[in-house]
């Protein structure tokens, strides 16, 4: 290796720059490639990558493509689109200089239905700027991640300092089902020192965070019958119970008169020193004007460390179809978030018992598991955490917090067990007011520039870290 003006040329592997302590001239490249980043960006936010919906099959092959031509144009010399009975995924792969360690870097290219189209402000796959945000479905989640990916090797012209292999799947909204498949067939080209994880949250606009906590999820359906079929409700109602009205007071004990999940078996996890205030809960959250909040503890630990139950749908008669009848039936779908140490067929069994076991008035109760996946903990100690730290530090001109996350990231586990040695840093472009999944997702453009930054002064002090 030899040092000529400023830069060091690691011979019989091409330029790679290890520029001055404070790492302005990364900065200054990341920089000048964002206007394009962000062109691909709203190009690709464009694409309705929409994994649940059957009518977007093909725009979920369209975005995978995407991505691969914008990874073939740096100019990475192994891009493929792989499927393995689900939605495609993208592998890119950078191979390592000599001595230099391997980071597999991960987002997702597939996104949330968009609900009501007219509650938008603005059209939710046409890309809009208002206010220094970025609007649109899958702006922030996650294809503002798949941006910071390209932008930090768009610094590098290409020819990062370290290995990079990429990662960028197309079902993580949908659980991501056939990943087993993935990673038997093409798990071993994911090999690395460390997976980085574009997909979580920063503490606050302008504050960046690495995710150490991730709760788990399991799904189910539990369907309520209480008839063979429907009845006039003037003749027989009061006597026979209505499949709906069995299935309200069934999910209501779910909970406790305080909203904490009553149900035994599942598991807590250990407290968060990460002060939440309630005022900023609410301004963030923007519960309605007297709307209490619900559970027990601290709002860090009530989001991160314990179980929630939330039912987020219900399949009855709608109201512009109904008459005067018993209903026979109803179905709903739980979703339940795990604390780390809970698994999903624990939650999948001590659920199905309770909810068979509160069958008001003999109804017939049959729950039906769905889906689910692992809770994380993570530490995130020793020299990958400090170049990190570093890294994102200069990027973001504040230190950054760690945190736990109420969501869940189900193919983490899934990695860790593919690779146990690998260092995992989880990384984030949301912000509090991303919204994301809900009407009106936007990314912080200003926040997005950060990240970008970061990620490219990461690569570059993970090239000086010894790790083999």
């Amino acid at each position: 290796m030899k040092v000529e003006g400023g830069l060091r040329c690691l011979d019989g592997a091409g330029w790679w720059q290890v520029y001055d302590a404070d790492m302005t001239d990364i900065i200054a490249a990341v920089d000048r490639v964002l206007p394009g980043v962000r062109e691909d960006l709203a190009a690709l936010v464009k694409i309705p990558s929409v994994s649940s919906q059957a009518e977007h099959v093909d725009d979920v092959r369209r975005s995978a493509q995407f991505v691969a031509d914008k990874l073939a144009e740096i100019g990475c010399p192994q891009v493929e689109v792989v499927s393995e009975g689900g939605h495609p995924a993208v592998i890119g792969r950078f191979p390592a200089p000599e001595g230099a360690p391997t980071v597999t870097l991960y987002a997702h290219h597939d996104v949330q239905p968009t609900g009501d189209p007219d509650a938008w402000t603005s059209a939710p796959f046409t890309p809009t700027e208002r206010e220094g945000r970025l609007f649109a479905r899958g702006s922030a989640d996650d294809k503002g991640g798949v941006g910071v990916h390209l932008a930090a090797l768009r610094a590098f012209d290409g020819k990062p300092p370290v290995g990079v292999n990429l990662f960028i799947e197309g079902e993580e909204e949908i659980g991501s089902p056939s990943l087993p498949a993935l990673f038997a067939k093409h798990g071993d080209k994911l090999a690395c020192d460390v997976f980085l994880i574009a997909d979580s949250g920063n503490w606050a606009v302008g504050e960046p965070a690495f995710t150490t906590a991730l709760r788990g999820m399991a799904t189910l359906d539990v369907e309520v019958a209480t008839l063979d079929h429907g009845l006039h409700s003037g003749q027989y109602g009061g006597v026979v119970p209505d499949a709906l009205m069995a299935l309200t007071r069934l999910l209501a004990t779910l909970h406790d008169d305080a909203g904490s999940v009553a149900v035994a078996g599942l598991k807590h996890a250990g407290p968060q020193d990460l002060d939440y205030p309630e005022e900023r809960l609410r301004a963030e959250a923007a519960p309605l004007d007297g709307v209490d909040l619900i559970g027990t503890g601290t709002l860090t630990h009530r989001m991160w460390h314990q179980p929630a139950i939330t039912v987020i749908g219900i399949d009855t008669t709608p109201v512009g179809q109904s008459s005067n009848t018993l209903i026979p039936s109803a179905r709903a779908r739980i979703s339940v978030r795990l604390a780390p140490g809970d698994d999903p067929e624990n939650a999948h069994r001590v659920v199905a018992e309770h909810l068979t076991g509160h069958a008001p008035w003999g109804a017939h109760v049959t729950v039906t598991p769905i889906e689910g996946g692992r809770p994380v903990s993570l530490e995130l100690e020793g020299p990958v955490a400090d170049a990190a730290d570093a890294a994102w530090t200069e990027g973001f001109g504040v230190a950054p917090v760690r945190m736990g996350m109420g969501g869940s990231i189900p193919l983490t586990q899934e990695f860790r067990d593919l690779h146990p040695n690998a260092q995992v840093l989880i990384t984030a472009v949301v912000d509090p007011d991303s919204r994301m999944h809900g009407i009106d997702e936007s990314l912080d453009l200003g926040d997005f520039a950060k990240a970008c930054r970061s990620e490219a002064l990461f690569l570059a002090r993970l090239a000086e870290v010894s790790l083999r």
